[in-house]
């Protein structure tokens, strides 16, 4: 297998080279009953107990994921350094020459803008100030025509009063010598 290590056993082994109490529990060296242990712990290290090999797996992953990954952080760091060596020196002059290029275009045309908002905005009120100018000229124009036709209309009134004064004083004196002429005739 690879990664390798050195196997030691659980069971049998370890505790025949322990100490000699528990061979002598068990019995003889050679006795059955400690062959039987001994290939029980040989049994189970062998199909039970990974963990040599585990270990020996990890050691070879982790000694090669450290190497891999190692060269790859080089490399990614390398790049990392190579693009922020190009941005300082070559991508961020460009852009600052470029912003500050169209920067200067900007401000330019957007002072021609605010002058030409400037000049509508007097414009306007110039417009706003004539037509007020005019729509006030024309109010007291209407208040004159308006006094003027009220003093007319005063005026015509007092001769339609006039007329109809003198009409009824006519009137009053031909219903007078009507009824002097109905007196007349009403003697006869």
């Amino acid at each position: 297998m690879s990664g390798g290590g050195s196997e030691t056993s659980v069971g049998g082994e370890a505790a025949a080279g322990s100490g000699d109490k528990k061979r002598d529990s068990l019995g003889a060296a050679g006795s059955p009953a400690h062959l039987i242990i001994k290939d029980l712990g040989e049994i189970h290290s062998r199909l039970l107990d990974h963990r040599p090999v585990v270990q020996g797996e990890t050691r070879y992953f982790v000694k090669e994921f450290e190497e891999k990954r190692g060269l790859r952080e080089m490399r990614v760091l390398e790049n990392l350094r190579n693009m922020i060596h190009e941005t300082n020196e070559h991508t961020l002059p460009k852009c600052r020459e470029t912003m500050q290029d169209n920067l200067n275009q900007v401000l330019q045309r957007l002072q021609a803008a605010t002058d030409s908002v400037c000049r509508l905005q007097e414009r306007e009120q110039e417009r706003k100030k004539i037509y007020n100018d005019h729509l006030l000229a024309n109010e007291k124009q209407r208040i004159i025509q308006w006094e003027d036709f009220l003093k007319e209309q005063h005026n015509k009134q007092a001769e339609m009063d006039e007329e109809h004064r003198k009409a009824m004083e006519r009137l009053k004196e031909q219903y007078a010598e009507m009824e002097k002429d109905l007196a007349k005739f009403s003697t006869f």
